[in-house]
């Protein structure tokens, strides 16, 4: 190694342990350590008032359940304070726990749920944490940063105090046998110092991380909570179904059986006075017949025809865009056949899409591109019609849940003046 390069390398190793004593970022969690021994006292002490005054009311017309949940409250606006702290200080972004989804009407039910909910308690067990803990972290933290700035200074002082050196054990220590020690003792101090404040604010993000945070297993919680939505929103989008279908046998199908059963009455009644007649009315029942079978079809069609469970998906679609009023592209790239239910739904969502396409879009044309890429089956139906659908309407919302049942996932671009796109995502393992 040339002599250069070994200077420089030796710059680097010392620049790496001195920038750090003048750091931003030293000095930065040096005051983020000390500001939490205020903040925490501050905290502390209204918990310590609070808390045993609410608990002491709560037989008072429940007034200390008013108390105990503004308490928590007020925790609540401590943490998210205490986050901003951490981020601003440490840079470190603390995400806060979920919220309820589903908040009760009451608000003494929201004010019991404050109470009694883990993530207040959570909180309020930082708040309580949070003098303690600051106590010891500011009592290491001035302790390692004036000692070894004492024993630096030891050489300019240590002479002029009251016995001529420091005392310790009963000995007086003095002259360059003992500054000069205490010098380098001292720099090696402050040098540490630095890496003793980096640990004990890795510990302290950790502690608000535990206790601020969302739950240990963020993932899991949200994901059955999200399971419990969309099981809701296929109960409600399958009672919704079965109503349609009620409804559309009764006013189609079953109407025109019934009508067709009076026709076929009143034949057998004038077939042996007048068979002209009879004929004629055998006729129109038949036609009524006809109708009625164009129904029930139409009606199979919409639920779960057989070419689907027959053919698969492609060729249901393809029947679909030929029964469609208006011009339909469908292509199709799938390998293989999904999971029936995957299949079902992405069907539903097909014909559901071309039935609006047709009533509202005044689209000319419209396109139905599916393709399968690993265990993700991608619907993408779009128009060249007015746009303005609202993914929030009763149509569409109820498609979303239909999706979500399944874990899927649909979204709507429609602006208006169109066009519209209608994508569904759906996990389609067979």
């Amino acid at each position: 190694m040339t002599e250069t390069g070994s200077t420089a390398m030796h710059r680097g190793v010392l620049a790496q342990v001195v920038v750090p004593v003048v750091s931003a970022r030293t000095w930065l969690a040096v005051i983020h350590l000390l500001a939490g021994f205020v903040t925490g006292l501050v905290i502390l002490l209204l918990l310590l008032v609070a808390i045993p005054v609410g608990i002491g009311l709560l037989p008072i017309f429940l007034i200390g359940v008013a108390i105990l949940a503004a308490t928590f409250w007020l925790t609540g606006q401590f943490a998210a304070l205490e986050r901003a702290r951490f981020g601003l200080m440490l840079g470190e972004r603390i995400p806060a726990p979920a919220r309820d989804p589903d908040p009760a009407p009451q608000l003494w039910r929201r004010a019991w749920r404050l109470i009694v909910g883990p993530v207040a308690w959570r909180q309020v067990s930082y708040a309580l944490l949070r003098f303690p803990l600051s106590l010891v972290q500011a009592a290491v933290v001035i302790g390692t940063w004036s000692v070894a700035l004492a024993l630096i200074a030891a050489p300019a002082y240590n002479s002029a105090l009251p016995q001529g050196g420091a005392v310790i054990a009963g000995h007086v220590l003095r002259g360059p046998a003992v500054t000069a020690p205490a010098l380098i003792l001292g720099v090696l101090l402050l040098l540490g110092a630095p890496w003793v404040t980096y640990f004990l604010a890795a510990a302290d993000i950790s502690v608000a991380r535990y206790l601020l945070g969302p739950p240990a297993r963020p993932g899991l919680e949200t994901r059955i909570g999200e399971l419990e939505r969309s099981r809701a929103g296929v109960v409600d989008a399958a009672q919704a179904e079965r109503l349609k279908i009620e409804r559309d046998l009764h006013d189609g199908a079953q109407q025109r059986l019934v009508s067709l059963a009076m026709e076929l009455g009143r034949a057998r009644a004038k077939f042996a006075d007048d068979p002209e007649a009879a004929k004629a009315i055998i006729d129109e029942a038949h036609g009524q017949a006809k109708e009625a079978l164009a129904e029930l079809r139409s009606l199979v069609r919409g639920v779960h025809p057989p070419v689907l469970s027959d053919r698969g998906l492609d060729a249901a679609l393809s029947g679909l865009a030929a029964l469609s009023p208006i011009p339909v592209t469908v292509r199709a790239d799938i390998a293989g056949r999904s999971a029936p239910q995957t299949e079902a739904i992405a069907y539903f969502v097909v014909a559901e899409a071309l039935t609006n396409i047709a009533k509202h879009a005044q689209a000319s044309h419209a396109e139905v591109h599916v393709d399968r890429t690993g265990d993700l089956l991608r619907i993408l139906v779009r128009d060249n019609g007015i746009g303005g659908a609202d993914p929030a309407g009763q149509g569409l919302a109820g498609l979303a849940r239909r999706v979500a049942g399944v874990d899927g996932r649909l979204s709507v671009d429609s602006p208006a003046g169109g066009p519209t796109s209608i994508e569904v995502q759906l996990p389609c393992g067979s």
